[in-house]
């Protein structure tokens, strides 16, 4: 099958045109394709490849022994490599694993300086040491968070193409129905999407054979190989207490508050043992966490709980293939999950906002009755964003635009299982759209 074209396709290109250029390290959860693209890019700009990966070859750790001066660099990978002929100004050096010889983050400072040789290093998120790296490359790199493929992605798998994509905004920036042809294809589209996720393995097992079998095997082989690496890499954190909260995600999103809640999860479990545990899977790119707001007002960064907070998993597929099987079953057979639905579309949700480039908020506030699942911005507007897993009435979502105590929401969005709308209040969105929204909110008039 051929490969899957990715958005990070054009990202690297337009980073070779760059005149200043900086190294360049892409970060991501394992087995999203991050090297599967380096390669495919290095291999069709470059006269010269050059692809190390520090796990596999180890005996390449030694390449920084006489010092970081590129020359020396070179010569000793020239050394172990000598069939290699380098074309300095058109050769691309892949350090591949780089978590496995932090050394390499200090190389960055001379390739930088000398640039001769274009660099791109990646790693698995889990192990990779940011104070190390970040303190020993400062100034001399530049970052690409790279996620399993988003549902634009999954849409151009399928065979999509941009006029096809195009046309779907255009309903959306022109407040225009979708035809019920174009709508029950999009919502069958994403349905698969949910349940097949974004691995780009995944994803080509089940557009070759058309139909899930297998796939539910893989997804729980990598929550496995996840388990695997964050007992492998978890450094000085405590592993137990790391895979604790891992294996808990799915019931906390079960729960009608779905508020992740440390007490919970091991008898006697306190906040404070548990400090960079959570932070430790959102960088490895295993959970999205959505914080609660302190208030229903700007600035979304300044104005939250710490504390308080909800996680996701960074891929919904994923979040499937954790649940066990009679609910496998039901989801795959029925189209249906029970008490798990509104968790679901949740999931998916945030998931689409955060490869969108958004942060998750959310707010709650009892003494009110309200709870917005997703609070996101504009220009100069907070709005809050509920979704619906049945059409149900949208009381909180009234309650915030009607009321003269939240100053800064002027309208809000729901997303649902309904066609595009707007009542003057809110916009209607059907969720497969959520893929569009940050430009929807920039580009709307």
């Amino acid at each position: 099958m051929e490969r899957l074209r990715r958005k990070i396709d054009d990202y690297l290109i337009e980073w070779k045109k760059s005149k200043d250029r900086l190294p360049l390290i892409i970060k991501g959860a394992r087995q999203i394709g991050k090297t599967n693209a380096i390669r495919n890019f290095g291999k069709n700009n470059y006269k010269t490849y050059i692809e190390i990966n520090f796990a596999l070859q180890p005996q390449f750790k030694t390449i920084f022994e006489d010092g970081f001066e590129v020359d020396n660099i070179i010569k000793n990978i020239t050394l172990k490599m000598p069939e290699l002929e380098l074309n300095k100004n058109d050769t691309l050096i892949f350090f591949d694993e780089m978590q496995e010889c932090v050394s390499t983050a200090t190389s960055l400072k001379a390739f930088n300086e000398d640039g001769g040789y274009d660099v791109i290093c990646s790693g698995s998120l889990m192990g990779i040491n940011y104070r190390e790296i970040e303190s020993n490359s400062v100034g001399n790199k530049e970052d690409y968070i790279m996620r399993s493929l988003d549902f634009e992605e999954f849409l151009w798998a399928k065979g999509y193409k941009a006029e096809q994509i195009e046309d779907l905004y255009k309903h959306m920036l022109e407040l225009k129905p979708l035809s019920n042809t174009q709508y029950n294809v999009m919502m069958s589209n994403f349905k698969d999407y949910m349940i097949v996720g974004g691995m780009p393995a995944i994803v080509s097992k089940f557009i070759e054979n058309k139909n899930f079998s297998g796939i539910l095997k893989m997804q729980q082989q990598i929550l496995l190989d996840y388990e695997e690496d964050i007992t492998k890499y978890a450094g000085g954190l405590d592993k137990t207490k790391i895979l604790n909260c891992y294996r808990k995600i799915p019931v906390f999103l079960g729960n009608e508050n779905k508020k992740f809640q440390i007490s919970k999860i091991a008898t006697g479990a306190r906040n404070r043992e548990y400090v960079g545990v959570i932070e430790w899977l959102s960088n490895a790119g295993i959970v999205n966490i959505s914080y609660s707001m302190e208030q229903a007002s700007l600035p979304l960064k300044g104005n939250y709980n710490p504390d308080n907070y909800r996680l996701y998993f960074a891929d919904t597929g994923l979040l499937i293939g954790s649940l066990d099987e009679e609910a496998q079953d039901d989801l795959r057979n029925n189209e249906n999950i029970n008490t798990y639905k509104g968790a679901l579309f949740e999931n998916i949700v945030g998931d689409m906002l955060v490869k969108e480039g958004s942060d998750l908020y959310f707010y709650k506030d009892d003494s009110k009755k309200i709870e917005m699942d997703f609070m996101v911005r504009d220009k100069n507007s907070l709005i809050p964003v509920e979704v619906k897993a049945n059409n149900n009435a949208t009381v909180s979502l009234n309650n915030l635009i009607n009321s003269n105590l939240y100053k800064d929401i002027k309208y809000g969005i729901k997303l649902c299982n309904k066609n595009i709308g707007f009542n003057g209040k809110f916009y209607t969105f059907p969720y497969f759209l959520t893929f569009l929204l940050k430009r929807f909110l920039k580009e709307k008039q």
